[in-house]
């Protein structure tokens, strides 16, 4: 996987390549190109700020000769009205920089603000909130570094760093024994660790886990927090669990109180609303 330095810089460039193009012909034709201008970025709703250092980086790269301070940081809760950070230069270099900065740090907030609303709903509890592969395309690293921010866990980045075995893998496979010996027989042949997770949808696939074991964590997926409990039960702690699918805010508390390690919910990423945000400029 890529740094994540290297990743945002390569980011930033081509999200900058994808806005502006030839030109943004929009300020070139109104604004002379000496004008100096100052914008202030405000909070318009109540989250978990995150996409600062992003932000940064933006502004770094449309012109690095922008100034900027920067009044609240990544993973802060924020209040309407609050002002994020100070930009000052070129009024054609806050232009630019303008939606790209929008874009990212309200998604990011947005996602942050959801993650920290289910982490706080787990507070006292051993159970941890992860995140899923359920990210939209190019921005996974970006979408996963907001769960972190508003307090959650992440689960795998990719298909490279986990064999995670899931319900269309054992059907292929012919059976949960077979996909968990073919998983274990392939383990053995890399050169480097990596943990089998497998997913799990009744306790009779449960029972043929436990019984070959050699796997780390176990799926509970589809499972009422009833029927996690009893699984957690049986395993009784010889196996990391998880419990997966349709999960909500709402029945987070009782999938918890069953018992499990982790939850995890594609909600985080996938159809989360972005936080409102806004930059106001403001000539000198």
């Amino acid at each position: 996987m890529m740094e994540k330095r290297e990743y945002i810089k390569k980011f930033v460039h081509d999200a900058i390549l994808e806005d502006v193009g030839d030109g943004d012909h929009t300020t070139l034709s109104t604004i002379p190109k000496d004008k100096i201008g100052e914008a202030k970025l405000i909070v318009k709703e109540d989250g978990i700020l995150a996409g600062v250092e992003v932000a940064l980086e933006i502004i770094d790269q449309i012109d690095p000769t922008l100034t900027h301070e920067v009044l609240i940081e990544d993973g802060s809760e924020v209040k309407v009205g609050d002002i994020a950070l100070f930009l000052k230069g070129k009024i054609h270099s806050i232009l630019i920089a303008e939606r790209l900065i929008l874009n990212v740090m309200q998604r990011m907030s947005g996602i942050a603000t959801t993650t920290h609303r289910y982490a706080k709903l787990l507070a006292g509890t051993k159970t941890k909130i992860l995140d899923t592969r359920k990210t939209t395309p190019l921005l996974r690293l970006l979408e996963k570094e907001a769960v972190k921010i508003g307090g959650g866990t992440n689960h795998r980045f990719g298909l490279y760093d986990m064999i995670l075995i899931k319900d269309n893998h054992v059907d292929y496979s012919g059976s949960v024994t077979q996909a968990l010996v073919s998983a274990n027989a392939y383990r053995a042949t890399l050169n480097r660790p990596i943990e089998i997770e497998i997913e799990v949808r009744n306790f009779d696939e449960l029972a043929e886990v436990i019984t070959f074991g050699h796997v780390d964590r176990i799926m509970l997926d589809n499972f009422s927090p009833a029927d996690v409990k009893k699984a957690v039960d049986i395993i009784a702690e010889r196996f990391v669990t998880e419990a997966s699918g349709g999960i909500t805010e709402e029945t987070l508390q009782a999938y918890a109180a069953a018992g499990v390690d982790y939850i995890s919910a594609g909600a985080l990423t996938h159809s989360v609303k972005s936080l409102d945000l806004s930059l106001k400029a403001k000539l000198i």
